[in-house]
């Protein structure tokens, strides 16, 4: 069987009549079960958001926001629905540090349906060098796999000539982990005269360029990569397509203008946006801090959901100016007061070692009384002085940057 699934091939309206059933649901749960839900959808009536327009109306949580909430409400701030006990079987700490529940569901974080797609199958041996230690990572590998039907060798990370003396042993022929450490394996296998056993590799938590993937064919090794996080498990995973990242089946993801909830065009790059159906940890509107774009089109490997370009940068653009730090969320305020403005990107220098704001401003007809009202709106919000910039429509580089520092110290 190619696919995981059969809802991998289904149509598009049908995946997407399909998500939006279930979402009420969810809703209902997560106001019901997590106080910090109970408290920001207060207002929302589950039954109304059936649609994503409707979806967009919701607020974004943000990892900030999870922070600042669990240091007040450990462990978990009110986000989660489980706590210690049976249906909780391990806690995880993120940079933060940032606590994450694991629940006692079979393949939490979703990760079997990737592994499938990069040729994981029940009977292979798995070499999983992801981290065992404080952070998921290794659990999330772990349990996708044993859904898969695979076995597992915890090998984490470190320990270079015992992982090479393990795989002299046991001849695993799947690899888990990170690019790197799979080419430090290979390498340090070769300086002691071991021919490794990998087949295929499934890799991710670092960028994946198509050199690393064609050196790694070249040695027999078909590697394929997928996008998760600690927080909502796998978002998008790579097929033998090999174009783009395909959407997991069960979440709902957005892709937003940084700093703000507000759906952009299919294309443009902005944050994603995941709303889980999780009942342990019910995220609604997760926002991921990190920027991609949908791309057009169905996957030619027949997987119907839609696709991303994959990771392309950090939303989160917050800059420090004058003592002052500048947020995207205020430069979409800006936008919002001035609807002649598309889109916007303040571009940060500092000539002579004196910084300097420009708002480069898309718009079809500046003037200058106009400039002055967004020179104004940027004086209030940010307590900055900055110039203004007007260019074409589609003037601005499809990146996602709301915020672009590019100041120099020396």
């Amino acid at each position: 069987m190619d696919y995981y699934d059969a809802r991998e091939t289904r149509p598009q309206d049908e995946r997407e009549a399909d998500l939006f059933a279930r979402l009420p649901a969810q809703i209902a749960h997560a106001r019901a079960h997590a106080p910090a839900f109970a408290q920001s959808l207060a207002e929302v009536d589950p039954t109304t958001v059936t649609s994503r327009a409707a979806l967009a109306r919701l607020p974004v949580i943000r990892k900030s926001e999870l922070l600042e909430r669990q240091k007040a409400a450990r462990p978990f701030g009110g986000f989660a629905a489980v706590n210690w006990g049976r249906a909780c079987h391990r806690v995880f700490a993120s940079p933060g540090p940032l606590y994450e529940p694991e629940g006692a569901r079979a393949d939490y974080y979703r990760l079997a349906r990737a592994l499938y797609a990069a040729g994981f199958r029940a009977g292979d041996l798995v070499h999983n060098t992801f981290s065992y230690h404080f952070t998921p990572a290794g659990s999330m590998m772990e349990t996708g796999a044993h859904a898969v039907g695979c076995t597992v060798f915890p090998a984490g990370v470190g320990q270079t000539e015992q992982q090479v003396a393990a795989v002299a042993d046991l001849r695993p022929n799947a690899y888990t982990g990170t690019p790197s450490f799979l080419r430090i394996i290979l390498d340090k296998a070769d300086e002691l005269g071991v021919a490794p056993s990998f087949t295929k590799a499934f890799v991710s938590g670092e960028a994946f360029p198509p050199s690393q993937r064609d050196a790694l064919a070249a040695r027999g090794i078909q590697a394929y990569q997928a996008y998760a996080t600690a927080d909502v498990g796998l978002i998008a995973f790579e097929t033998p397509a090999r174009e783009g990242l395909v959407v997991d089946e069960d979440i709902i993801l957005e892709i937003v203008r940084p700093g703000t909830g507000d759906p952009v065009a299919d294309g443009e790059v902005g944050e994603v946006v995941v709303t889980t159906f999780n009942p342990d940890y019910p995220l609604i509107r997760f926002g991921t801090g990190d920027l991609s774009a949908v791309l057009p089109g169905a996957s030619p490997c027949g997987r119907t959901n839609v696709r991303i370009k994959g990771w392309l940068g950090r939303a989160d653009q917050t800059t420090k100016i004058k003592g002052m730090f500048v947020h995207p969320a205020q430069i979409a305020e800006i936008v919002r007061r001035h609807p002649e403005i598309g889109r916007a990107r303040l571009v940060v220098d500092n000539p002579d070692l004196v910084d300097r704001m420009i708002l480069q401003c898309e718009c079809a007809a500046g003037s200058d009384a106009l400039a002055a009202a967004i020179a104004g709106s940027i004086r209030e919000l940010t307590k900055l002085r900055g110039e203004v910039a007007f260019c074409a429509p589609g003037g601005l580089a499809n990146d996602g940057k709301v915020i672009d520092d590019l100041r120099k110290y020396e």
